[in-house]
């Protein structure tokens, strides 16, 4: 197996330290903080790529104090670091964090926090910047900016820079969106906001644009004319788990589509664009976006599919049904899978469809890009025992090992002239070694050096709420009778197979 070659120290680029700041976190008694941003932010530290200069403060309801709020991320790190943990590092990190209890629609909590910033910024000498990462409930958005807004909190003065990271849902659909839109750029500018997708963390979504436009032997392919079809798969093992009663008022299309599998189609589809500037690459993303084909309600129809799952079998175990879980009403017509066919109208990509599923309780934990070349021409082999040409396939992989594999023919030894398949694989770990990462350390890095590319704008967000908007309209009206129409431990409804099938195509499956 070949090797990749790791530039020279010399020539390497050094990874910038984040800026001097504060992070405020609303929502800091939740899962995401523990799971995810205080292991992140450790990752950081033990990366030496957050300033020596930062602190975070917590805001929840819970009513604790700084000691208190302390012991228990100390508590909830033990379980949830993802490496080695360096105990003076970690000692360090811990003092650097403080808390504000109070409610999110409580004037008196902002007032508490304004309070304390100014503390806080002397103590860890913060130079006055701060970003505030609302990971709430989608409803307190609009409302937490606005209150801050109120307060003085996101004004920019003296050089200091004030932003704020907003989790998803970004809306509901398309008019929710818009008007959470409409809400925050009436008190703060579209720089200071940092919609945040934690798909665009992981590493081989990152890599799309360096393998795409750094590679002169695919970029002069990646187009129409060699290109068959893409597919894009995000299938998960799980079911709803303890969020039934979220889920079932999102569903699949709206929990994934608009934002984390239009973002990997706008990245995998772009133009290059003229620089890697935040706003250079969006504009590029946004075009994509744009050109995708609306829906008519004929072809939400014809090209796509939903699908909730029944009871099955996982790993060797029964499990339930979706309307069975905790929270999810016995006869919920909410979907836990969606496929669709979409075309993009541009001279790159014209007649070469997309084909997308999402889905739970699906056999194999895969996110994966599929770019499928047409298949070469038969005429050579017609005298030989060669029955079919199989298509070469470059194959991007996301999660759960981050990596890319290209599959061409071979001929077989042998006296006659047969082919095999044959898989060439490349992964991170096994190139560059594994980094402990949750997925939020490059996202929470960008933030704090002020590189907004890979977060969605406006036009972004309300691009993608176009595109599924139709099928939630046609969804709602014509409500589903099969339900549930798939069992756990398969590949979804049989209709999605025959999405792909009457084109003559089919998915290709990566079971765990």
């Amino acid at each position: 197996m070949a090797h990749a070659e790791v530039l020279p120290v010399a020539t390497k680029r050094i990874g910038k330290v984040g800026d001097p700041c504060v992070m405020v976190i609303f929502g800091f008694t939740g899962d995401l903080t523990r799971r995810k941003l205080i292991p992140a932010l450790y990752n950081l530290a033990s990366q030496k790529l957050l300033s020596k200069e930062f602190a975070v403060i917590g805001v929840g309801r819970n009513p604790l104090s700084d000691e208190e709020a302390r012991s228990k991320v100390a508590e909830d790190f033990k379980k949830f670091a993802t490496g080695k943990v360096d105990p003076a590092l970690w000692e360090d990190f811990l003092r650097r964090i403080s808390y504000v209890s109070g409610d999110f629609d409580d004037a008196a909590t902002y007032d508490k926090l304004k309070e304390a910033l100014p503390k806080i910024d002397q103590e860890h000498h913060s130079h006055g910047n701060v970003f505030f990462y609302l990971a709430t409930a989608s409803k307190y958005f609009g409302d937490i900016v606005e209150r801050l807004s109120k307060v003085g909190l996101m004004a920019e003065e003296n050089g200091h820079w004030r932003r704020v990271i907003i989790e998803k849902p970004f809306g509901h659909d398309l008019d929710t969106a818009k008007a959470l839109n409409q809400q925050l750029l009436k008190v703060i500018s579209e720089r200071q906001i940092y919609r945040i997708d934690h798909y665009l963390g992981k590493e081989t979504v990152q890599n799309i644009l360096a393998f795409r436009f750094a590679n002169g032997i695919f970029e002069p392919i990646w187009n129409r004319r060699y290109i068959d079809h893409v597919q894009i798969s995000v299938a998960e093992t799980v079911g709803v788990e303890q969020r039934g009663d979220y889920y079932d008022g999102a569903g699949a299309l709206r929990d994934m589509v608009p934002n984390h599998i239009m973002q990997l189609i706008s990245l995998c589809a772009m133009e290059p664009p003229i620089s890697f500037e935040a706003n250079a690459v969006r504009d590029e993303q946004a075009k994509i976006l744009h050109a995708i084909q609306p829906f008519s309600n004929e072809d939400v129809l014809s090209k796509t599919v939903r699908g909730q799952y029944g009871e099955g079998m996982m790993d060797g175990s029964s499990v339930p049904a979706y309307r069975s879980e905790e929270g999810v009403p016995p006869d919920s017509r909410t979907e836990t899978f969606v496929a669709m066919r979409l075309l993009i109208d541009n001279w790159r990509w014209a007649s070469v469809p997309f084909y997308l599923r999402t889905g739970k309780r699906l056999p194999g934990r895969n996110t994966h890009v599929v770019i499928q070349f047409r298949r070469a021409p038969f005429m050579l082999f017609r005298e030989t025992p060669v029955e079919n040409m199989m298509p070469n396939q470059l194959v991007l992989h996301i999660q759960p090992e981050e990596g890319i594999s290209l599959r061409f023919a071979a001929k077989v030894p042998g006296p006659s002239m047969q082919l095999g398949e044959v898989n060439m694989d490349f992964e991170y770990a096994d190139y560059f070694g594994q980094t402990p990462n949750t997925g939020y350390e490059r996202l929470l890095h960008d933030c704090m050096t002020g590189d907004a590319t890979l977060f969605q704008r406006a036009d972004m967000v309300e691009a993608g709420w176009s595109i599924v908007n139709p099928v939630l309209d046609v969804w709602k009206a014509l409500p589903p009778r099969d339900f549930p129409n798939y069992a756990s431990g398969t590949w979804g409804p049989k209709e999605a197979d025959e999405l792909m099938e009457r084109d003559g195509r089919r998915w290709r499956n990566f079971d765990n």
